[in-house]
């Protein structure tokens, strides 16, 4: 079994690599002043940037977790999701209402994917 640990502290790793499967940590704006979608876009951009770490993209993207503040801005997080998504490759997902750990937060995404075949 292979299992490799990125980005780590004493609480958690950023990235866990199993086999030929990516985990991400749940990702979370950088600039909270910004607004739904502005935030969900920094969070996509994160995980993109992530997964190129890992080795692989958001086209072998296999599953999302995400979670928002209000349902009221669903739809704009949506709206920067569908612009971001591979067209005809979107994984399977789950989104949430919740209240995350900082109050500024409205997003946050955790995705898996597949490394791709050397």
């Amino acid at each position: 079994m292979s299992l490799t640990h990125h980005d780590s502290n004493t609480r958690m790793s950023q990235i866990v690599v199993h086999d030929r499967t990516v985990y991400l940590a749940g990702q979370v704006p950088t600039d909270a002043g910004a607004d739904m979608r502005g935030q969900t876009e920094q969070v996509l951009g994160r995980i993109d940037e992530l997964l190129a770490q890992a080795g692989t993209s958001k086209e072998h993207l296999v599953q999302a977790q995400i979670w928002v503040t209000s349902m009221a801005e669903f739809a704009e997080m949506n709206a920067a999701w569908d612009a971001w998504v591979v067209p005809g490759r979107p994984p399977v997902r789950a989104a949430v209402e919740a209240k995350l750990a900082k109050p500024e937060w409205k997003v946050e995404i955790m995705v898996v994917a597949a490394l791709p075949e050397a």
